[in-house]
């Protein structure tokens, strides 16, 4: 089971307000930034194996934690989201582009409503990149690459 964590640079440390671990798989992190605050969740979410209950439980942590973000924060959702959302924006066009990778997976449908709900863009699917830049994901044997985890900002800050 892997837990999430929050790498940062000096500067972002002094930057820092506060941070709270929601549970093992969510982290919030808020900090001063110029003229406004920037309030960061960090995540690792239930793999596309895992039960719809774990998933379900999992999304729910993270609206509770969004719903406590202050609304003139820019808000940011990170991490290991397990979903794939491939190239087909179609329902989905404000809130992702058409630059994602591969197929998606069942993880995909909760994430992008999750997004569409909470007026989050899907950033790199926004951006012709080459496909060794937007694969965060390798198989064992270097054959299957993926895109799951994904860096989400709020449309208003897009």
């Amino acid at each position: 089971m892997g837990s999430v964590a929050l790498l940062m640079t000096p500067e972002a440390t002094q930057a820092l307000l506060s941070w709270e671990p929601v549970s093992l798989k969510i982290l919030m992190a808020r900090f001063n930034s110029k003229g406004r605050k920037d309030t960061i969740i960090q995540c690792y979410a239930p793999t596309n194996a895992a039960d719809i209950e774990d998933k379900d439980e999992f999304y729910e942590q993270i609206q509770a934690t969004v719903d406590r973000i202050p609304k003139r924060d820019m808000k940011i959702l990170m991490g290991d989201l397990n979903a794939k959302v491939g190239m087909d924006n179609t329902d989905t066009d404000l809130i992702m582009g058409r630059h994602g990778t591969g197929e998606r997976n069942k993880n995909e449908e909760i994430f992008t409503k999750f997004c569409t709900f909470n007026d989050l863009v899907i950033g790199v699917t926004h951006f012709p990149h080459k496909t060794i830049h937007k694969t965060t994901w390798i198989s064992h044997d270097g054959k299957t690459e993926n895109q799951i985890d994904h860096v989400t900002i709020g449309q208003k800050w897009s």
